[in-house]
């Protein structure tokens, strides 16, 4: 009873108090958890380029455009429904919360099968598609399709996690995603270094973590939370709230399939550099991912605080919202773009020892890094549109960054200064994404999305 009472007690209620305050509290959590998921993956890109070498280092990098590709779509119908959830605990319909909740389950469980098994078909074709060397492409098969069997644990944690944010608890997960980070680090130092499985050995650490983060969160919640409780038998699926999730989370969906598209487009780009670039732009995309994580994190918390607002009927508070949001990332983001000029050598020395990948590293890092504060205000501006359901201006947005901008201008500038040109094509895209992201905040025409509204006149 005392564990069930302080476990509700996580639950925040996002529409009272000083916004910039509860924005913080809110989004730390979620920051410490993707620092610890990040750690992991880091620590992942360590131990196989000192153990494994370039070859698989660069595998690996290859494999998670795939893997980021396959899983948009449903991590962004996802998004859709935590909105919904987030709109209706707002506005304290605790029976439509529980509907979304069965119906995002029964989703996502579906959705990670069907991916699965196509993931596994079509790898080999995909990375011979994207020029991948043809002496790296075996690794990469091995390693992908053997995380491609652990989707459906990586959706049901995620899932899980994302459903209790849009209930204001960004607490509980973190906690979980802690642990399962210790466990994979420990595993891929008995797994590769002990036992000498290799890549596959990374892969499969990936997935036990994974299993036992979600495992255990569904016996902690059915044990002690009053909402959210997982069964595996008896879930309801809601047609019209899985509709509405649809409307809001298919543009984010179909914007990150495009995103993750444009990513293996670009390592088309860089594939023609050979394997120290491949090799260098993985442990660079995997310190970038890091680097970016607070202004992730932040978006993702001003979502939830906009969607319980609105559901509240407190359209005030966005604003308010929005603007210490941005104080914050910006403060960071400079902070964050000292650190990486400082340290970008010594920090590209920890994962491997091959002078030509730190030196192709620590020119991307220089070039990106001086840009994170543009990036964090793409982030912000759109996090607030995605809390009010207005998703579609957002996808229109990055496409427009990504595609029109950003992947003709790295092949345009490879030609003439190598794969320098390909490290400049990132920041011009995120300054268009920002600037477009601000003009459309200021129509004002996201008040008008609130899915609430459209609950209301059809109930």
């Amino acid at each position: 009873m005392q564990a069930a009472k302080s476990l509700q007690k996580l639950m925040r209620d996002l529409t009272t108090g000083k916004e910039g305050k509860i924005i913080l509290a809110f989004t730390i959590p979620m920051l410490i958890g993707n620092v610890f998921q990040q750690l992991y993956n880091i620590v992942d890109s360590i131990i196989i380029g000192r153990y494994l070498g370039n070859e698989a280092l660069a595998a690996v990098g290859a494999s998670f455009p795939l893997i980021f590709t396959l899983i948009s779509m449903i991590i962004g119908v996802a998004t859709g429904t935590t909105i919904i959830i987030a709109q209706y605990y707002g506005a304290k319909n605790i029976d439509k919360v529980q509907h979304a909740i069965e119906t995002m389950y029964l989703f996502i469980f579906a959705a990670s099968a069907l991916l699965t098994v196509v993931g596994n078909l079509f790898s080999t074709a995909i990375f011979r598609l994207i020029d991948l060397p043809e002496e790296v492409i075996p690794e990469a098969v091995a390693y992908f399709n053997i995380y491609a069997l652990g989707f459906v644990f990586f959706f049901g944690f995620q899932g899980t996690s994302a459903i209790l944010r849009g209930l204001g608890d960004s607490k509980t997960p973190l906690y979980f995603l802690i642990v399962a980070t210790l466990i994979n680090i420990v595993l891929d130092l008995l797994f590769v270094v002990t036992f000498g499985w290799g890549i596959e050995g990374v892969a499969f650490a990936t997935i036990i973590s994974q299993a036992g983060a979600f495992f255990s969160i569904i016996f902690y919640l059915n044990r002690y939370h009053q909402v959210l409780r997982f069964k595996m038998f008896g879930l309801r699926f809601d047609k019209g709230i899985f509709i509405k999730s649809l409307k809001i989370g298919l543009p984010t969906g179909f914007q990150q399939t495009f995103v993750a598209v444009g990513m293996l487009a670009l390592y088309k780009v860089v594939n023609m550099f050979g394997t120290s670039v491949i090799a260098a732009y993985s442990v660079a995309m995997r310190l970038d991912s890091f680097a970016s994580l607070p202004a992730m994190n932040f978006s993702a918390a001003l979502s939830s605080f906009v969607g319980q607002n609105i559901g509240a009927n407190k359209p005030e508070r966005v604003r308010s919202g929005m603007i210490a949001t941005l104080r914050m990332t910006t403060t960071i983001s400079i902070a964050v773009t000292i650190l990486a000029w400082l340290f970008a050598e010594p920090i590209m020395q920890v994962f491997t020892t091959d002078q030509a990948v730190v030196e192709a590293g620590k020119e991307y890092l220089y070039i990106v890094s001086s840009f994170y504060i543009l990036f964090s205000a793409m982030f912000v501006m759109n996090g607030l549109l995605r809390g009010a359901g207005d998703t579609l201006i957002p996808m229109f947005i990055t496409l427009f960054g990504l595609w029109i901008i950003r992947i003709p201008a790295s092949y345009i500038l490879a030609e003439h200064f190598g794969p320098k040109g390909i490290w400049w094509g990132i920041p011009i895209a995120w300054a268009i994404g920002a600037g477009f992201s601000y003009l459309y905040y200021l129509t004002g025409r996201w008040k008008t999305k609130s899915v609430i509204k459209t609950v209301d006149r059809s109930s």
